[in-house]
């Protein structure tokens, strides 16, 4: 994870996300969620806009999330495809890399 002022962003390159638990589990710790976070497509898209549920989120006016393209992100993955869609590309950026 790099910690700037302008930009949160958590690498999660090579790590194997192969579901949207794997997502959450991986997001969980470097964005500070809490337990009570909800681990769903509503929570989630409330964590990025809508503030409160994340310190570690509020400070930063754009988070950055990196990925590799494959699992739960490999296309074609209605769950993977939603997931991507709460992204809105500009507070929130996830970013789908060729594995290497």
């Amino acid at each position: 994870m790099t910690d700037s002022e302008s930009e949160l962003v958590v690498d999660l390159r090579g790590r194997p996300i192969g579901t949207p638990g794997d997502f959450w589990d991986a997001v969980s710790g470097p964005l500070g969620l809490p337990e009570w976070f909800g681990r769903n497509l509503d929570a989630w898209s409330d964590a990025l806009y809508g503030g409160g549920v994340s310190a570690v989120v509020d400070r930063h006016p754009v988070l950055v999330v990196h990925v590799d393209r494959r699992g739960l992100f490999a296309g074609g993955r209605s769950a993977g495809e939603a997931l991507a869609g709460v992204f809105d590309g500009k507070r929130a950026r996830l970013l789908a890399h060729p594995p290497e």
